[in-house]
């Protein structure tokens, strides 16, 4: 069975409609989450694990929400504004790659710092100096507000045109007599 062959409906629904809603919550919460682990290290040795967990689950995620967009794309009548949705709709992806990479580079960063944390003395383990944790930590937390923001700027995008080519035209302004 191959992608193509995959029914992307659950409960009747088209599992885009409803997976879109999943990305759009998750994705900048996994970014904000991103800042706040990059910013504060007591944060990050507790949560880094989980959050790197997060990222790799929301890249297929979305990539399979992507998937069902096509899949959506070719089951509704042609028109512009659902092929500018379309098109736009894989311009998170480079984001939640991003968002992953970082993920992981913040875990190591984490693992560096453990012996920190434990306050150990240990000779054969190096640990970095306090000004190379701050220079670092502050690296890591310019990061990770800059993909916070263009992950959610571009979900913003994606999300506004995906809404114009479903509710454009489709209702009236004034309320319907019934």
């Amino acid at each position: 069975m191959t992608m193509e062959d995959f029914d992307y409906t659950f409960a009747g629904l088209p599992l885009h409609v409803l997976l879109v809603h999943v990305v759009l919550v998750a994705t900048p919460l996994v970014a904000l989450a991103l800042v706040l682990i990059a910013a504060w290290p007591a944060a990050r040795r507790v949560l880094w694990l989980p959050l790197l967990l997060a990222a790799a689950v929301l890249l297929p995620l979305g990539l399979f929400t992507i998937e069902a967009g096509k899949w959506l794309e070719q089951r509704v009548p042609p028109a512009p504004l659902i092929q500018e949705h379309t098109a736009q709709g894989e311009n998170i992806v480079p984001w939640l790659i991003t968002l992953l990479v970082l993920g992981g580079v913040i875990a190591a960063w984490a693992v560096v710092e453990l012996p920190v944390a434990r306050r150990t003395t240990q000779p054969e383990r190096v640990v970095p100096g306090r000004g190379i944790r701050i220079a670092v930590g502050a690296l890591l937390t310019v990061a990770a507000i800059a993909v916070a923001a263009g992950s959610t700027w571009t979900l913003v995008q994606i999300g506004e045109a995906g809404s114009r080519a479903v509710w454009e035209g489709s209702f009236s302004d004034e309320p319907l007599e019934r």
